[in-house]
């Protein structure tokens, strides 16, 4: 196993809080409606147990060919990005670039004597209060 492995907290980055479920977030009784505390201890258990065995009957069965499946997902999403997808986008941004240079230029000897020529034209004009 690797030495990064951590044994102990196996969710670091608090992926999945939203399934942390315990006896108490499921059931709770009210005041003056409580069972027979043997009851409620039993019960207590008895979720826990079945909690905890089904979970792990299920992991057994299926983490191992599920861990295979998203790490081939994961090698076929990185090799997509970094093969097509990256490169692709690079090339898009070149040839942006590129464009970018050309209307750029377009504009600037086309339009821009336009503006200025609109510019100083319009500037000669004096408005006067009567």
């Amino acid at each position: 196993m690797p030495a990064e492995l951590d044994l102990v907290n196996r969710d670091p980055n608090n992926l999945n809080d939203h399934v942390k479920v315990a006896f108490e977030d499921v059931l709770a009784e009210p005041e003056g409606a409580h069972s027979i505390d043997c009851v409620w201890k039993n019960s207590y258990s008895c979720f826990n147990c079945c909690k905890g065995l089904c979970y792990n009957i299920q992991t057994v069965f299926c983490a191992i060919p599920i861990a295979m499946m998203l790490g081939c997902e994961f090698a076929l999403i990185t090799f997509t990005h970094v093969w097509q997808i990256t490169p692709c986008l690079r090339i898009f941004m070149i040839n942006c670039g590129c464009a970018q240079k050309f209307f750029g230029s377009c504009l600037q000897c086309c339009l821009a004597p336009i503006c200025e020529t609109c510019g100083l034209f319009f500037s000669n004009i004096v408005v006067k209060n009567s």
